[in-house]
């Protein structure tokens, strides 16, 4: 319990000279923005996902094989829309290949700005989604997860990817001591799960209260709130910004 609780407080406040610096709690929001951003598309866009393919994978399969509550054209829009925003985050990643801080910061900018059409898109409707509404949102969202997500990948900070956990659950259990293993950074897998599972708490809330803009714009919020953090932090020169092998 002493070793968890150690790593948590380490993954949440860094200590000076750490390789990844300030990356860790930043990538925790990040994780809690997927939980709000799924939360949003499958309680309010039609029972799909823009941040988890592989539920979308298995969701077009249960369409095609006949499920009528779920959209095989919404899946596939969320994973083309997703795999876009991936190759943006790609190019991003060799433009700043050599700077963590700056792919960090401009990938939570472009989201920014993605994520903020949504909130004015869902805002002018009322909240109502109707068909182009529902299409307009997982188009930008399912952009903005696809960057995110490979953008996490360039970063590479272990246990950290802000939209898949089953890899991370499995070293919960695979890795720890009764199951003959380490349990390297306990703390911070933990974290990440609570992460996802706050942001989908508190998005699930609410959409299904009603409040499908304020969701958008609490996601708004903390992808603003991590690029103008990474941009101040990324003015100086530090070891933390160069990759990891």
């Amino acid at each position: 319990m002493r070793a968890l609780l150690t790593d948590a407080g380490r993954t949440l406040v860094p200590r000076d000279g750490d390789q990844h610096g300030p990356l860790p709690p930043l990538m925790l929001t990040l994780t809690a923005v997927t939980g709000l951003v799924d939360a949003v598309s499958f309680l309010a866009l039609g029972n799909v996902l823009v941040a988890n393919m592989t539920g979308n994978v298995v969701f077009l399969g249960f369409a095609l094989g006949g499920d009528e509550s779920l959209s095989a054209l919404a899946s596939v829009v969320a994973m083309a829309s997703f795999l876009a925003g991936a190759l943006a985050g790609g190019r991003l990643g060799t433009r700043f290949a050599t700077h963590r801080g700056r792919l960090l910061r401009s990938a939570t900018a472009v989201q920014t700005l993605l994520v903020a059409v949504t909130v004015v898109v869902a805002a002018v409707a009322d909240g109502k989604v109707g068909t182009g509404v529902q299409y307009t949102l997982i188009v930008f969202l399912g952009l903005a997860m696809g960057l995110q997500n490979a953008t996490a990948r360039r970063l590479g900070v272990p246990d950290l990817t802000t939209t898949v956990l089953t890899l991370t659950l499995t070293g919960l259990a695979a890795d720890s001591p009764a199951a003959g293993g380490q349990a390297p950074r306990p703390g911070r897998r933990i974290l990440s799960v609570l992460a996802m599972f706050l942001g989908a708490l508190v998005g699930a809330w609410l959409v299904l209260n009603g409040h499908l803009v304020l969701a958008l714009t609490l996601t708004l919020v903390l992808l603003a709130a991590v690029s103008l953090t990474t941009h101040r932090l990324s003015v100086t020169d530090a070891d933390w910004h160069r990759p990891r092998s």
